[in-house]
């Protein structure tokens, strides 16, 4: 058995844990991150986008709202490659509560954030797809930020700072003595090698599966999970960011998301992880609810839908998603036995600095160092690699740059073979495997209306003509890519939907005698 060691081996490698290792790095505490998938495999990749201005939380939680907001302000300023400042706007129809639209100014301002109101017709000029039964607006500071690249860009500057990233790998493990963790047993899910990893710490941001890896500690640690579903445009429906003027509730967000825009969500309490998909049912209640405000939405085509599970900790007496916090809960497993583990779990993608910066801080405290945190003013350096996940990049790029030879892979969202040929590199100095999973998330691979129908075959031929990939591997890789991608697509299939689901299966199970429905 390979035997590693480092100062500090972080579980997760979401947004909180490529943050968490971009802040260790930074003060020049070396680290590694371990991760079950790929970046942002959990509930880093499968949100809305939203950067949250904070208000759609003051109602119930003023410290969230305060908490979205001074990080929403701090990640506008350190990573701007990564955020389409949109602004947004509150709106409320005929029939919301009217005490909550009079309270809201005032919840906002207690909350110390910042909004203004807006004429009703001014709003529908500003945004002519909403509905005209609006009767009352405010604009606010919400914007959207691609959390593929955020998460991108924080490894990839933690491994130039010296990181180490360990993808398809899990925790089996852990060897505790005399109250303090020694060393993690890993196995790659891939290889079926085994390794260990010794460190002086111990970081827990391992999102959902956060219980399961405190469990490895002889730890309990009780988890609430809520699914949330989304369903994505196949148009950009909006230039703002537009939020229900309500307590918060099922379908009364739309974010753009680049070219398209992205409704949702729901919250519903779930018990299995390894079942995690959309429903049709839950597709037609965001379009319900969402529709009142935004009535575009009952002839919109929609490309897909996709749910994420939100790690809520708390009782499972409490299983109301939306009555928990959306604060995050830092532990410190000291007083339970484990001196050097720590967990850091709920929060926002929004407040993910935060979350590093005082989980870093309290690894600091219990290390005797004294080296205070940088990301909150340091920009987030932007890499190459990490630009390709960006909605509406590669058409910009490949029609100003292309040069001959440098054929497009994906047509839906013009993916060139130059962008692939960048990614590639990237992964390999990461340590990450190649294929359709691992590019779809650094890049639009898979992402346009065909959802893989089409650049999947292309993209796999690429890599065999590159020596990528041997054998049957790339067969492999596409069938469970075009699955996945299957998921999103079975709970929107209606009119052109439909047609183009019946064509990808006369290519993919006619032409390869695939069966995807798995």
């Amino acid at each position: 058995m390979n035997i590693l060691e480092t100062q500090v081996l972080i579980i997760g490698g979401g947004i909180t844990g490529t943050g968490i290792a971009r802040d260790l790095t930074l003060r020049g505490i070396s680290c590694m991150v371990v991760e079950k998938n790929d970046i942002n495999a959990g509930a880093s990749g499968s949100n809305h986008g939203l950067l949250h201005s904070g208000a759609r939380y003051v109602l119930h939680d003023a410290g969230t709202a305060t908490e979205c907001m001074e990080e929403s302000r701090i990640l506008k300023q350190i990573a701007p490659q990564c955020i389409e400042n949109t602004g947004g706007l509150f709106v409320a129809v005929k029939g919301d509560a009217e005490s909550y639209i009079a309270d809201f100014p005032a919840l906002c301002a207690a909350a110390g954030i910042s909004v203004r109101p807006v004429d009703t017709i001014d709003a529908l000029e500003a945004e002519p797809a909403l509905s005209r039964n609006i009767i009352a607006a405010y604009e606010t500071t919400d914007a959207v930020v691609d959390p593929f690249r955020l998460s991108l860009e924080n490894i990839s500057h933690a491994v130039q700072l010296g990181a180490t990233l360990i993808c398809y790998t899990i925790v089996t493990g852990f060897t505790v003595f005399k109250n303090r963790i020694r060393s993690a047993a890993l196995l790659n899910t891939q290889t079926g090698e085994t390794l260990a990893v010794k460190a002086d710490h111990f970081v827990n941001a391992a999102g959902a599966w956060t219980g399961e890896i405190a469990g490895l500690a002889g730890i309990s640690l009780p988890m609430v999970y809520s699914k949330g579903t989304l369903i994505i445009t196949h148009q950009r429906i909006a230039r703002r960011v537009i939020n229900r003027l309500r307590p918060p509730t099922d379908g009364d967000i739309l974010a753009p998301g680049g070219t398209v825009s992205i409704a949702g969500t729901t919250s519903v309490p779930i018990h299995d992880l390894g079942s995690l998909h959309p429903t049709s049912e839950e597709v037609d209640l965001v379009i319900r609810e969402a529709s009142s405000m935004l009535p575009e939405l009952n002839n919109t085509e929609f490309i897909r839908a996709f749910s994420g599970v939100r790690p809520l900790p708390g009782s499972h007496d409490n299983e109301d998603g939306r009555a928990i916090s959306r604060g995050y809960v830092l532990i410190d497993h000291a007083a339970g036995g484990v001196e050097n583990f720590v967990t850091i779990t709920g929060g926002k993608l929004t407040t993910y600095r935060l979350m590093a910066e005082k989980t870093v801080d309290l690894i600091c405290s219990h290390m005797n160092i004294s080296r205070s945190c940088r990301t909150r003013t340091l920009p987030l350096p932007a890499h190459d690699a990490c630009r390709w996940s960006e909605p509406g990049l590669s058409p910009r790029y490949w029609l100003k740059t292309r040069k001959p030879g440098d054929l497009l892979l994906c047509e839906c969202e013009m993916v060139p073979v130059s962008a692939i040929d960048c990614i590639l590199e990237s992964m390999e100095h990461q340590s990450v495997p190649p294929g359709l999973r691992s590019l779809g998330i650094r890049s639009r691979i898979g992402k346009g209306p065909c959802q893989g129908a089409y650049c999947s075959i292309r993209t796999i031929a690429y890599l065999y003509d590159k020596g990528v990939l041997k054998g049957d591997k790339g067969l492999v890789d596409m069938i469970a890519f075009l699955r996945e991608r299957w998921k999103g697509m079975h709970p929107v299939l209606w009119g052109e939907r439909l047609k183009h689901a019946e064509l990808q299966e006369a290519i993919h199970c006619g032409l390869f005698e695939t069966e995807l429905q798995k």
